[in-house]
Protein backbone atom coordinates (compact mmCIF):
# COMPACT_ATOMS: atom_id res chain seq x y z
CA UNK A 1 0.00 0.00 0.00
CA UNK A 2 3.15 2.35 0.48
CA UNK A 3 4.80 1.50 -2.72
CA UNK A 4 3.74 3.88 -5.20
CA UNK A 5 5.30 6.80 -2.38
CA UNK A 6 7.95 4.71 -2.52
CA UNK A 7 8.38 3.94 -6.23
CA UNK A 8 7.57 7.77 -6.74
CA UNK A 9 10.76 8.57 -4.72
CA UNK A 10 12.84 5.93 -6.23
CA UNK A 11 12.34 7.74 -9.32
CA UNK A 12 12.62 11.24 -8.24
CA UNK A 13 15.87 9.77 -6.80
CA UNK A 14 16.84 8.40 -10.06
CA UNK A 15 16.22 10.91 -12.37
CA UNK A 16 18.18 13.24 -10.33
CA UNK A 17 20.85 11.01 -10.05
CA UNK A 18 20.69 9.52 -13.87
CA UNK A 19 21.12 13.39 -15.23
CA UNK A 20 23.87 13.87 -13.32
CA UNK A 21 25.53 10.42 -15.02
CA UNK A 22 24.55 11.91 -18.20
CA UNK A 23 26.13 14.90 -17.78
CA UNK A 24 29.05 13.72 -16.09
CA UNK A 25 30.02 11.38 -18.93
CA UNK A 26 29.78 11.47 -22.95
CA UNK A 27 26.93 9.98 -24.39
CA UNK A 28 28.33 6.14 -25.75
CA UNK A 29 26.14 4.12 -26.20
CA UNK A 30 26.32 1.50 -23.21
CA UNK A 31 25.38 5.26 -21.37
CA UNK A 32 21.57 5.78 -23.27
CA UNK A 33 21.13 1.79 -23.21
CA UNK A 34 21.42 2.15 -19.34
CA UNK A 35 19.49 5.65 -19.57
CA UNK A 36 16.58 3.36 -21.46
CA UNK A 37 16.50 0.28 -18.97
CA UNK A 38 16.19 2.84 -15.88
CA UNK A 39 13.45 4.47 -17.41
CA UNK A 40 11.72 0.95 -17.87
CA UNK A 41 12.25 -0.09 -14.45
CA UNK A 42 10.68 3.37 -13.07
CA UNK A 43 7.68 2.80 -15.45
CA UNK A 44 7.25 -0.53 -14.68
CA UNK A 45 6.92 0.41 -10.99
CA UNK A 46 4.90 3.21 -11.48
CA UNK A 47 2.56 0.86 -13.53
CA UNK A 48 -1.02 0.01 -12.04
CA UNK A 49 -2.41 -2.09 -14.55
CA UNK A 50 -1.23 -5.85 -14.65
CA UNK A 51 -1.38 -6.02 -18.67
CA UNK A 52 0.75 -2.82 -19.29
CA UNK A 53 3.49 -3.97 -16.77
CA UNK A 54 3.33 -7.09 -18.67
CA UNK A 55 4.90 -5.61 -21.84
CA UNK A 56 7.08 -3.21 -20.17
CA UNK A 57 8.84 -6.19 -18.49
CA UNK A 58 8.96 -8.06 -21.25
CA UNK A 59 10.41 -5.23 -23.73
CA UNK A 60 12.87 -4.51 -19.88
CA UNK A 61 14.08 -7.57 -19.46
CA UNK A 62 16.27 -8.27 -23.12
CA UNK A 63 17.34 -4.74 -22.97
CA UNK A 64 19.03 -5.38 -19.41
CA UNK A 65 20.52 -8.79 -19.82
CA UNK A 66 22.32 -7.40 -22.90
CA UNK A 67 23.72 -4.33 -20.96
CA UNK A 68 27.38 -4.57 -21.55
CA UNK A 69 29.95 -5.05 -18.13
CA UNK A 70 30.25 -1.92 -17.33
CA UNK A 71 26.61 -0.62 -17.72
CA UNK A 72 25.34 -3.68 -15.71
CA UNK A 73 27.67 -2.88 -12.83
CA UNK A 74 25.99 1.06 -12.79
CA UNK A 75 23.42 -0.68 -12.83
CA UNK A 76 23.20 -2.49 -9.71
CA UNK A 77 24.52 0.74 -8.22
CA UNK A 78 21.20 2.52 -9.27
CA UNK A 79 19.67 -0.13 -7.43
CA UNK A 80 21.93 -0.02 -4.38
CA UNK A 81 21.21 3.86 -4.52
CA UNK A 82 17.94 4.56 -6.05
CA UNK A 83 15.55 1.61 -5.88
CA UNK A 84 16.03 1.27 -2.16
CA UNK A 85 13.45 2.45 0.95
CA UNK A 86 13.00 5.83 2.28
CA UNK A 87 14.71 6.09 5.33
CA UNK A 88 12.09 9.04 6.51
CA UNK A 89 9.61 6.62 5.66
CA UNK A 90 10.58 3.90 7.55
CA UNK A 91 11.88 6.05 10.74
CA UNK A 92 8.32 7.39 10.83
CA UNK A 93 6.31 3.71 10.18
CA UNK A 94 8.90 2.45 12.96
CA UNK A 95 7.65 5.23 15.34
CA UNK A 96 4.41 4.89 14.85
CA UNK A 97 4.45 0.80 15.17
CA UNK A 98 6.59 1.44 18.53
CA UNK A 99 4.05 3.66 19.87
CA UNK A 100 0.97 1.62 19.14
CA UNK A 101 2.16 -2.12 17.91
CA UNK A 102 -1.28 -2.83 16.42
CA UNK A 103 -1.29 -5.28 12.94
CA UNK A 104 -2.48 -2.01 10.77
CA UNK A 105 0.95 -0.50 11.77
CA UNK A 106 3.22 -3.60 11.15
CA UNK A 107 2.09 -3.83 7.51
CA UNK A 108 2.72 -0.37 7.60
CA UNK A 109 6.76 -0.65 8.58
CA UNK A 110 6.92 -3.72 6.66
CA UNK A 111 5.46 -1.78 3.30
CA UNK A 112 7.83 1.17 4.03
CA UNK A 113 10.70 -1.15 4.76
CA UNK A 114 10.80 -3.41 1.62
CA UNK A 115 13.16 -2.07 -1.09
CA UNK A 116 11.10 -1.12 -4.45
CA UNK A 117 14.00 -2.94 -5.56
CA UNK A 118 12.26 -6.18 -4.47
CA UNK A 119 8.77 -5.30 -6.13
CA UNK A 120 10.87 -4.30 -9.61
CA UNK A 121 12.36 -7.84 -9.53
CA UNK A 122 9.04 -9.71 -9.30
CA UNK A 123 7.14 -7.77 -12.05
CA UNK A 124 10.49 -8.27 -14.28
CA UNK A 125 10.07 -11.97 -13.41
CA UNK A 126 6.65 -12.19 -14.88
CA UNK A 127 8.14 -11.22 -18.16
CA UNK A 128 8.71 -14.12 -20.91
CA UNK A 129 12.16 -15.77 -19.57
CA UNK A 130 12.59 -13.41 -16.99
CA UNK A 131 13.03 -15.68 -14.42
CA UNK A 132 16.21 -17.10 -16.83
CA UNK A 133 17.46 -12.93 -17.23
CA UNK A 134 17.43 -12.55 -12.89
CA UNK A 135 19.61 -15.45 -12.46
CA UNK A 136 22.09 -14.38 -15.64
CA UNK A 137 21.70 -10.29 -13.71
CA UNK A 138 22.64 -12.02 -10.34
CA UNK A 139 25.61 -14.10 -11.93
CA UNK A 140 27.19 -10.69 -12.50
CA UNK A 141 26.17 -9.15 -9.13
CA UNK A 142 27.86 -12.04 -7.16
CA UNK A 143 31.01 -11.48 -9.07
CA UNK A 144 31.05 -7.44 -8.94
CA UNK A 145 30.45 -8.09 -4.70
CA UNK A 146 33.83 -9.02 -4.53
CA UNK A 147 34.81 -5.83 -5.25
CA UNK A 148 31.67 -3.48 -4.37
CA UNK A 149 30.87 -4.43 -1.07
CA UNK A 150 28.46 -1.43 -1.31
CA UNK A 151 25.86 -3.98 -2.99
CA UNK A 152 25.31 -5.94 -0.46
CA UNK A 153 21.83 -4.87 -0.09
CA UNK A 154 21.27 -5.42 -3.57
CA UNK A 155 22.35 -9.28 -3.34
CA UNK A 156 20.80 -9.69 -0.10
CA UNK A 157 17.02 -9.07 -2.10
CA UNK A 158 17.97 -11.25 -5.28
CA UNK A 159 18.84 -13.90 -2.14
CA UNK A 160 15.72 -13.45 -0.93
CA UNK A 161 13.35 -13.68 -3.66
CA UNK A 162 14.97 -16.31 -5.50
CA UNK A 163 15.07 -18.32 -2.12
CA UNK A 164 10.90 -18.22 -2.07
CA UNK A 165 11.15 -18.65 -6.33
CA UNK A 166 12.95 -21.38 -5.90
CA UNK A 167 11.25 -23.34 -2.64
CA UNK A 168 12.02 -26.95 -3.10
CA UNK A 169 8.16 -27.04 -2.71
CA UNK A 170 8.27 -25.78 -5.84
CA UNK A 171 10.83 -27.68 -7.72
CA UNK A 172 10.25 -31.21 -10.02
CA UNK A 173 12.03 -33.42 -9.20
CA UNK A 174 13.12 -35.99 -11.95
CA UNK A 175 14.71 -39.15 -12.54
CA UNK A 176 17.42 -38.71 -15.66
CA UNK A 177 18.51 -41.52 -17.81
CA UNK A 178 19.97 -42.25 -21.14
CA UNK A 179 16.63 -41.83 -22.88
CA UNK A 180 16.99 -38.28 -21.82
CA UNK A 181 17.27 -35.56 -24.40
CA UNK A 182 20.91 -35.07 -25.60
CA UNK A 183 21.03 -31.25 -24.35
CA UNK A 184 20.16 -32.69 -21.18
CA UNK A 185 22.85 -35.41 -21.13
CA UNK A 186 25.46 -32.62 -22.35
CA UNK A 187 24.22 -30.64 -19.34
CA UNK A 188 25.65 -33.20 -16.84
CA UNK A 189 28.93 -33.76 -18.43
CA UNK A 190 28.95 -29.77 -18.05
CA UNK A 191 27.80 -29.23 -14.80
CA UNK A 192 29.70 -32.50 -12.82
CA UNK A 193 32.12 -30.86 -10.67
CA UNK A 194 32.77 -33.45 -8.05
CA UNK A 195 34.28 -36.91 -10.51
CA UNK A 196 34.22 -35.39 -14.21
CA UNK A 197 32.49 -37.34 -16.70
CA UNK A 198 35.08 -38.78 -19.55
CA UNK A 199 32.98 -38.78 -22.33
CA UNK A 200 29.58 -40.41 -23.37
CA UNK A 201 30.51 -43.75 -22.71
CA UNK A 202 31.35 -42.64 -19.22
CA UNK A 203 27.97 -41.19 -18.54
CA UNK A 204 26.06 -43.80 -20.34
CA UNK A 205 27.73 -46.39 -17.40
CA UNK A 206 26.04 -43.70 -14.77
CA UNK A 207 23.05 -44.38 -15.86
CA UNK A 208 22.55 -47.85 -15.79
CA UNK A 209 20.14 -49.44 -14.07
CA UNK A 210 22.38 -49.82 -10.94
CA UNK A 211 23.48 -46.21 -10.90
CA UNK A 212 20.40 -43.35 -11.12
CA UNK A 213 20.52 -39.47 -11.10
CA UNK A 214 18.17 -37.70 -10.19
CA UNK A 215 17.89 -33.70 -10.64
CA UNK A 216 15.80 -30.64 -9.44
CA UNK A 217 13.99 -28.65 -12.06
CA UNK A 218 11.81 -25.52 -12.00
CA UNK A 219 9.05 -25.15 -14.21
CA UNK A 220 9.97 -22.15 -15.19
CA UNK A 221 13.18 -23.47 -16.74
CA UNK A 222 12.53 -26.72 -18.58
CA UNK A 223 15.07 -28.54 -19.78
CA UNK A 224 17.75 -26.63 -17.39
CA UNK A 225 18.79 -28.91 -14.16
CA UNK A 226 19.58 -26.77 -11.43
CA UNK A 227 21.11 -29.59 -9.16
CA UNK A 228 21.77 -32.96 -9.99
CA UNK A 229 23.36 -35.93 -7.73
CA UNK A 230 24.47 -39.50 -8.85
CA UNK A 231 23.51 -42.87 -6.97
CA UNK A 232 24.94 -46.11 -6.78
CA UNK A 233 23.28 -49.39 -6.13
CA UNK A 234 25.21 -51.64 -4.57
CA UNK A 235 25.48 -54.42 -2.13
CA UNK A 236 27.75 -52.72 0.63
CA UNK A 237 28.91 -49.20 1.79
CA UNK A 238 31.75 -48.72 -0.57
CA UNK A 239 35.38 -47.43 0.09
CA UNK A 240 36.65 -46.04 -2.84
CA UNK A 241 35.16 -43.97 -5.69
CA UNK A 242 37.28 -45.64 -8.79
CA UNK A 243 35.25 -48.95 -8.93
CA UNK A 244 32.17 -46.56 -8.91
CA UNK A 245 32.90 -44.23 -11.88
CA UNK A 246 34.57 -46.90 -13.95
CA UNK A 247 33.33 -47.23 -17.52
CA UNK A 248 34.25 -50.70 -17.97
CA UNK A 249 32.50 -51.81 -15.12
CA UNK A 250 29.79 -54.70 -15.46
CA UNK A 251 26.40 -53.62 -13.77
CA UNK A 252 25.41 -54.97 -10.79
CA UNK A 253 21.89 -57.18 -10.79
CA UNK A 254 19.17 -55.82 -8.34
CA UNK A 255 19.61 -58.44 -6.10
CA UNK A 256 22.30 -56.82 -5.08
CA UNK A 257 20.96 -53.36 -4.16
CA UNK A 258 21.41 -53.31 -0.74
CA UNK A 259 22.93 -49.66 -0.52
CA UNK A 260 21.88 -46.39 -2.23
CA UNK A 261 25.31 -44.45 -2.59
CA UNK A 262 25.57 -40.75 -3.14
CA UNK A 263 28.35 -40.33 -4.66
CA UNK A 264 28.12 -36.58 -6.62
CA UNK A 265 26.23 -33.72 -6.25
CA UNK A 266 26.31 -30.90 -8.57
CA UNK A 267 25.09 -27.68 -8.68
CA UNK A 268 24.47 -26.20 -12.29
CA UNK A 269 22.83 -22.90 -11.96
CA UNK A 270 25.66 -20.45 -10.40
CA UNK A 271 22.74 -17.48 -9.55
CA UNK A 272 21.26 -19.89 -7.11
CA UNK A 273 24.25 -19.99 -5.24
CA UNK A 274 22.82 -19.43 -1.34
CA UNK A 275 20.02 -20.98 -2.46
CA UNK A 276 19.44 -24.45 -0.24
CA UNK A 277 18.47 -27.57 -2.42
CA UNK A 278 20.97 -30.07 -2.19
CA UNK A 279 20.02 -31.38 0.50
CA UNK A 280 16.08 -31.51 -0.40
CA UNK A 281 16.98 -33.39 -2.94
CA UNK A 282 19.35 -36.14 -0.89
CA UNK A 283 16.14 -37.22 1.10
CA UNK A 284 13.46 -36.62 -1.68
CA UNK A 285 16.03 -39.17 -3.74
CA UNK A 286 16.36 -41.29 -0.91
CA UNK A 287 12.42 -41.35 0.01
CA UNK A 288 12.09 -41.98 -3.76
CA UNK A 289 13.98 -45.52 -4.11
CA UNK A 290 12.93 -46.71 -0.72
CA UNK A 291 9.50 -46.79 -2.10
CA UNK A 292 10.88 -48.54 -5.33
CA UNK A 293 13.52 -50.28 -4.41
CA UNK A 294 12.15 -51.45 -0.17
CA UNK A 295 15.35 -54.20 -0.43
CA UNK A 296 17.45 -50.96 0.33
CA UNK A 297 19.13 -51.19 3.91
CA UNK A 298 20.64 -47.93 4.11
CA UNK A 299 21.69 -44.52 2.16
CA UNK A 300 25.38 -43.63 2.89
CA UNK A 301 27.55 -41.34 0.86
CA UNK A 302 30.96 -41.41 -0.53
CA UNK A 303 32.43 -38.09 0.21
CA UNK A 304 35.63 -35.70 -1.02
CA UNK A 305 36.63 -33.92 1.72
CA UNK A 306 38.58 -30.55 -0.35
CA UNK A 307 39.50 -28.56 2.56
CA UNK A 308 41.47 -31.44 4.36
CA UNK A 309 44.87 -30.66 2.84
CA UNK A 310 44.46 -26.72 3.52
CA UNK A 311 43.30 -27.31 7.46
CA UNK A 312 46.57 -29.34 7.57
CA UNK A 313 49.13 -26.42 5.77
CA UNK A 314 47.73 -24.14 9.06
CA UNK A 315 49.51 -24.17 12.63
CA UNK A 316 46.87 -22.35 14.91
CA UNK A 317 44.11 -25.07 13.89
CA UNK A 318 43.02 -25.90 17.40
CA UNK A 319 42.74 -29.52 19.12
CA UNK A 320 39.97 -31.03 20.84
CA UNK A 321 41.32 -30.94 24.91
CA UNK A 322 40.99 -34.68 25.15
CA UNK A 323 43.22 -35.46 21.92
CA UNK A 324 45.96 -32.44 22.47
CA UNK A 325 48.60 -34.61 22.87
CA UNK A 326 47.79 -37.29 20.54
CA UNK A 327 47.21 -34.38 18.35
CA UNK A 328 50.74 -33.07 18.45
CA UNK A 329 51.88 -36.01 18.41
CA UNK A 330 50.39 -36.67 15.04
CA UNK A 331 51.48 -33.28 13.62
CA UNK A 332 54.71 -33.78 15.33
CA UNK A 333 55.14 -37.04 12.27
CA UNK A 334 53.25 -34.83 9.93
CA UNK A 335 56.23 -32.16 9.94
CA UNK A 336 59.06 -35.54 10.35
CA UNK A 337 57.69 -36.25 7.21
CA UNK A 338 57.85 -33.04 5.24
CA UNK A 339 54.76 -31.43 5.83
CA UNK A 340 51.19 -31.27 4.48
CA UNK A 341 52.78 -29.15 1.64
CA UNK A 342 55.53 -31.71 0.75
CA UNK A 343 52.93 -34.55 1.36
CA UNK A 344 50.50 -32.92 -1.28
CA UNK A 345 53.16 -33.31 -4.09
CA UNK A 346 53.59 -37.37 -5.11
CA UNK A 347 52.00 -38.50 -1.88
CA UNK A 348 51.29 -42.24 -3.03
CA UNK A 349 48.63 -43.68 0.00
CA UNK A 350 49.23 -47.16 -0.79
CA UNK A 351 52.90 -47.05 -0.08
CA UNK A 352 52.69 -44.81 3.03
CA UNK A 353 54.36 -46.11 6.58
CA UNK A 354 51.89 -47.25 9.29
CA UNK A 355 52.88 -44.45 11.98
CA UNK A 356 52.81 -41.53 9.02
CA UNK A 357 48.57 -43.17 8.02
CA UNK A 358 47.82 -42.84 11.25
CA UNK A 359 48.91 -39.78 12.27
CA UNK A 360 46.82 -38.78 9.08
CA UNK A 361 43.80 -40.57 9.96
CA UNK A 362 43.71 -38.95 13.24
CA UNK A 363 43.98 -35.63 12.09
CA UNK A 364 41.35 -36.17 9.44
CA UNK A 365 38.75 -37.15 11.84
CA UNK A 366 39.39 -34.62 14.14
CA UNK A 367 38.92 -32.44 11.18
CA UNK A 368 35.23 -33.94 10.40
CA UNK A 369 34.20 -34.67 13.95
CA UNK A 370 35.49 -31.75 15.43
CA UNK A 371 36.28 -28.68 13.13
CA UNK A 372 33.10 -29.69 11.00
CA UNK A 373 30.63 -27.17 13.17
CA UNK A 374 33.18 -24.22 13.11
CA UNK A 375 34.32 -21.46 10.16
CA UNK A 376 37.29 -23.82 9.70
CA UNK A 377 34.95 -27.08 9.05
CA UNK A 378 34.98 -28.71 5.73
CA UNK A 379 32.25 -27.13 3.63
CA UNK A 380 30.89 -31.06 2.74
CA UNK A 381 30.72 -32.50 6.11
CA UNK A 382 28.92 -29.05 6.97
CA UNK A 383 26.70 -30.07 3.77
CA UNK A 384 25.95 -33.73 4.64
CA UNK A 385 26.39 -32.75 8.97
CA UNK A 386 23.94 -29.80 8.36
CA UNK A 387 21.80 -32.13 6.15
CA UNK A 388 21.22 -34.45 9.39
CA UNK A 389 23.59 -37.46 8.03
CA UNK A 390 25.79 -38.89 10.53
CA UNK A 391 29.82 -39.27 9.95
CA UNK A 392 30.16 -42.92 9.72
CA UNK A 393 33.82 -44.26 8.32
CA UNK A 394 36.69 -42.59 6.56
CA UNK A 395 38.30 -44.26 3.87
CA UNK A 396 41.74 -44.39 3.10
CA UNK A 397 42.78 -44.42 -0.15
CA UNK A 398 39.76 -43.63 -1.02
CA UNK A 399 40.05 -41.15 -4.23
CA UNK A 400 43.55 -41.95 -6.39
CA UNK A 401 43.03 -39.35 -8.50
CA UNK A 402 45.42 -36.52 -8.98
CA UNK A 403 42.25 -33.69 -7.30
CA UNK A 404 41.56 -36.43 -4.50
CA UNK A 405 45.60 -36.47 -3.29
CA UNK A 406 46.00 -32.73 -3.54
CA UNK A 407 43.02 -31.64 -1.38
CA UNK A 408 43.10 -34.83 1.10
CA UNK A 409 45.25 -36.85 0.53
CA UNK A 410 43.04 -39.66 -1.21
CA UNK A 411 41.06 -39.33 2.02
CA UNK A 412 36.81 -39.97 1.30
CA UNK A 413 34.11 -40.60 4.34
CA UNK A 414 30.74 -41.61 4.23
CA UNK A 415 28.05 -40.10 5.83
CA UNK A 416 25.08 -42.44 6.88
CA UNK A 417 21.36 -40.88 5.96
CA UNK A 418 19.35 -42.64 8.89
CA UNK A 419 16.13 -41.31 7.78
CA UNK A 420 14.73 -41.96 11.17
CA UNK A 421 17.22 -39.56 12.76
CA UNK A 422 18.08 -36.66 10.51
CA UNK A 423 15.82 -34.35 11.86
CA UNK A 424 17.75 -35.41 15.46
CA UNK A 425 21.14 -35.12 13.98
CA UNK A 426 20.47 -31.85 12.26
CA UNK A 427 19.62 -30.35 15.55
CA UNK A 428 22.27 -31.53 17.02
CA UNK A 429 24.63 -30.08 14.43
CA UNK A 430 23.08 -26.35 14.50
CA UNK A 431 24.15 -26.94 18.11
CA UNK A 432 28.05 -27.30 17.54
CA UNK A 433 27.35 -31.65 17.83
CA UNK A 434 29.02 -34.21 15.04
CA UNK A 435 26.77 -37.31 15.01
CA UNK A 436 29.47 -39.64 14.77
CA UNK A 437 29.82 -43.63 14.58
CA UNK A 438 31.34 -45.73 17.52
CA UNK A 439 34.44 -45.91 15.26
CA UNK A 440 35.15 -42.52 14.52
CA UNK A 441 34.26 -41.64 18.16
CA UNK A 442 36.88 -43.96 19.07
CA UNK A 443 39.34 -42.42 17.11
CA UNK A 444 42.06 -44.25 15.28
Amino acid sequence: MMLKPLADAASSRGRRAALDLLSRRHSGGGTRALARVLDGCRRLLSERGEANSLAIAAELMPRLVALDDEARLRFFRHLADDFGPDPQGVLLAAQRFAEQPDAERLIALTAASEPPRQELLRRLNRAPGGTAGILRLRRALLAALRTQPGLAAVEADFLHLLSSWFNPGFLQMQPIDWRASAELLERLIEHEAVHEIQGWGDLRRRLQPDRRCFAFFHPQLPGEPLIFVEVALLPEMPAAIAPLIDPASPPRPARDFKVATFYSISNCEPGLKGVSLGNFLIKRVAEHLQRELPQLRSFCTLSPIPGFAAWLARDDAPAPPRWAQRVAAARETLTAAGGAAALGKGFDPVQCDGALREAIELLATVYLAHEAPTPRGDAVAKFHLGNGARLERLNWAGDLSRKGLKQSLGLMVNYLYDLRHVEEQHERFVHGEVSASRRIKRLP
